[in-house]
């Protein structure tokens, strides 16, 4: 059974990091996209950021380039999200998704249906 376990969340001033981490256990797939994904009160769920497990390559969404940075650890089999110069309006809960026999795109990062398995999420609290 394949299981996301997001961690590292938490309230920072703006300006300030965190990195969020996704552990991932159960995997048997050669060829995924696994990705971070946000949604605040209100709004409707977004995507943030993609890792392709095929070719390494990242994947970003606009609001976010410059700022953030996903890596992947195999040996940890984690997924990583370091947050940088964090904004009140990223205040959302961040949760990763993995999409199995996906490699990464950006259509990716707005379409969910491929994500066939998700974390539960961890809360980023931006202060002003």
């Amino acid at each position: 059974e394949v299981q996301l376990q997001a961690s590292g969340g938490g309230l920072v001033q703006a300006g300030g990091s965190l990195r969020l981490s996704c552990a991932a256990s159960g995997f048997t797939f050669d060829v995924y996209t696994i990705g971070w994904f946000r949604r605040a009160p209100g709004k409707e769920r977004e995507g943030v950021s993609l890792f392709s497990s095929s070719d390494g390559k990242t994947y970003y969404a606009d609001f976010v380039k410059g700022r953030f940075t996903i890596s992947s650890d195999s040996a940890e089999n984690t997924v990583y999200l370091q947050m940088n110069s964090l904004k009140p309006e990223d205040t959302a809960k961040y949760f990763c998704a993995v999409a199995p026999r996906y490699s990464g795109s950006d259509y990716l990062l707005n379409y969910l249906r491929p994500y066939e398995y998700w974390g539960q999420g961890t809360q980023v609290t931006v202060s002003s």
